[in-house]
């Protein structure tokens, strides 16, 4: 029958999507839960980095796994020649989207640690379309291999890199953090890592970079000892993070009210939080379609020795503004009473500017909230409390360690809040109807990865092959245009440019193949709906439909 052909059709590509394009059972209905249920389902996920193999239903490679273990201390002893050759390596980290803004941040925290010790900076960064991809998204720019080729042989993308440096290993030591196995990776990017991918490079690569710092400092050997003792503080951070589920909870229902209502949610950050927060605003554009102001990060504090290139960050326009400046000028001039302003700090920052600031908002609305993080023994200032009832404190245990060690705390605090943003952006998202089951059904086709990314939904959710996904989908991005051989054989960056360009293309694309309507009659139920998920269920649910497709299992796209 219909609905048979369809599941076994769509079996059959779902065993070919690489891991990090597969859907997560766990959050199977995520677009049903309300605030408390999404946090509950989010923290599940997160917990599934810190599985032990023999708990895993699934026989993937885990981060507690013996060979990934081994294969760290292989590359440490890499890093330590590194440490001990100062004045002729560098250490370059490199990647597009998140993993290119992972790379900025980790190299700015161990510059700092370098500093701390005395020593020059050894660490540099390289991401995809250059230091204005940190604050906004760019995310077309990963697609090509020639673009990094030139930026690594400039500072001596990810494909090109690679094969440059394979091809020059005198000069190149390569190191490749993916989370598929070789056999599903891509010509493109690897999947999405904005948030358990993402996470997950974060714990693998501070770890093993602080791991190869201590050994060196202490002139010791690295064990596997070592390895797991840190691996477990990131562990201990997952349940010191979500014991606040309840908080939590209500920042989610807090932010999609206000995206609800057309409103924004403003994160403001302080120090290496704030870039945390830039992370995470950047990403909800490619990944829910969401305008650059939906949710948007700022960094407060000293940037000054932070970027590459600065330049290319100054009077590029205002979805390009990210500093405490920019958030005073900019911004607080125009708050209303429907956007949330989420405030991220540590009680070892400069509280008297805090409070300044939260005073000022204060004044445009009352949708203040915050989240600081505290170690032992530290405490809140009452005018602080008395600002922000209600206020998320994180309290973290003291660490008795050395200098190095002490880095580990800073790190636990970044990937807590992390998990938070990422949990409040994607939840706020929930609600406002932007997600079906747990796909990203309004994501921008701003990338290869995406493009075939949304054929995958359209064969997902219509049953249709992958021909005639194709073809819809290119009678959506080149509307009113008619379809000729030439727009079907043109390079699929021309069809990327001019989808990017565009608004909704993936839920109108649905909707056409589902009721076999014009793109006309599709954006006019899009724009008549009280949401995007709303549109495609009643289309999913339209008399006459054969249903079969909405009914299968885990494929796709996680959470």
């Amino acid at each position: 029958n219909e609905s048979g052909g369809c599941l076994s059709r769509l079996a059959g590509y779902e065993a070919t999507l690489p891991i990090s394009e597969k859907s997560n059972p766990i959050t199977r209905e995520l677009d049903k839960a309300d605030p408390v249920q999404i946090v509950q389902l989010l923290k599940e996920c997160d917990a599934e980095i810190f599985q032990e193999e023999d708990e895993a239903l699934l026989s993937y490679t885990r981060l507690y796994s013996e060979s990934v273990l081994k294969t760290m201390i292989n590359i440490i002893s890499k890093v330590q020649e590194v440490l001990k050759d100062p004045d002729n390596t560098l250490i370059v980290l490199s990647g597009g989207g998140t993993s290119g803004r992972l790379a900025f941040l980790i190299a700015v925290s161990f510059n700092k640690l370098l500093k701390g010790l005395g020593q020059l900076p050894r660490y540099t960064y390289i991401i995809a379309g250059g230091d204005r991809s940190l604050v906004m998204s760019q995310e077309g720019l990963e697609d090509c291999a020639l673009l990094g080729i030139e930026e690594l042989s400039k500072a001596p993308f990810v494909a090109g890199q690679l094969d440059f440096c394979m091809n020059n290993l005198d000069i190149f030591l390569p190191v490749l953090v993916g989370f598929n196995p070789v056999s599903m990776a891509r010509a493109g990017s690897d999947g999405s890592s904005r948030m358990k991918g993402g996470s997950a490079t974060k714990i693998l690569l501070e770890t093993l970079l602080l791991a190869a710092h201590k050994t060196v400092s202490k002139d010791t050997d690295i064990s596997e000892k070592c390895l797991l003792e840190i691996l477990r503080t990131y562990e201990r951070a997952h349940k010191v993070t979500y014991a606040q589920s309840k908080k939590i909870a209500a920042l989610v229902k807090q932010a999609g009210t206000s995206l609800q209502k057309k409103a924004c949610v403003y994160m403001v950050g302080w120090h290496t939080l704030g870039i945390i927060a830039i992370m995470d605003g950047a990403e909800c554009i490619p990944t829910f379609g969401a305008d650059y102001n939906d949710v948007r990060g700022f960094l407060i504090g000293d940037h000054s020795e932070m970027f590459n290139k600065e330049a290319d960050l100054i009077a590029q326009g205002p979805q390009f503004a990210f500093s405490q400046e920019d958030f005073v000028k900019t911004i607080l001039p125009s708050l209303t009473e429907l956007d949330t302003v989420l405030f991220l700090f540590t009680l070892d920052d400069d509280l008297a500017e805090v409070e300044k600031l939260v005073v000022q908002v204060k004044e445009k609305t009352s949708n203040v909230q915050a989240l600081s993080h505290a170690t032992v023994g530290q405490y809140l200032p009452a005018s602080l409390k008395k600002l922000v009832p209600s206020i998320m404190s994180i309290m973290w245990p003291i660490l008795f360690l050395e200098y190095e060690g002490n880095f580990i705390q800073k790190f636990q605090r970044e990937l807590s809040t992390k998990w938070i943003l990422n949990t409040v952006s994607t939840g706020a998202h929930v609600l406002k109807g932007k997600i079906l089951h747990n796909y990203m059904v309004n994501l921008r086709i701003s990338n290869s990865k995406l493009f075939w990314r949304a054929v995958c939904i359209l064969q997902r959710f219509t049953g249709h092959s992958q021909a005639r996904c194709l073809e819809g989908l290119l009678q959506t991005i080149y509307d009113p245009e008619v379809l000729s051989d030439d727009i079907r054989n043109a390079e699929l960056s021309k069809h990327i440019a001019i989808a990017t360009e565009k608004s909704k293309v993936v839920p109108t694309a649905l909707l056409c193949l589902l009721r076999n309507c014009s793109v006309q009659e599709a954006q006019l139920r899009l724009d008549t709906s009280p949401s995007i998920r709303a549109a495609i269920e009643s289309s999913l649910n339209a008399p006459g439909r054969k249903r079969g497709a909405d009914k299968s299992d885990s494929t796709g796209r996680s959470a």
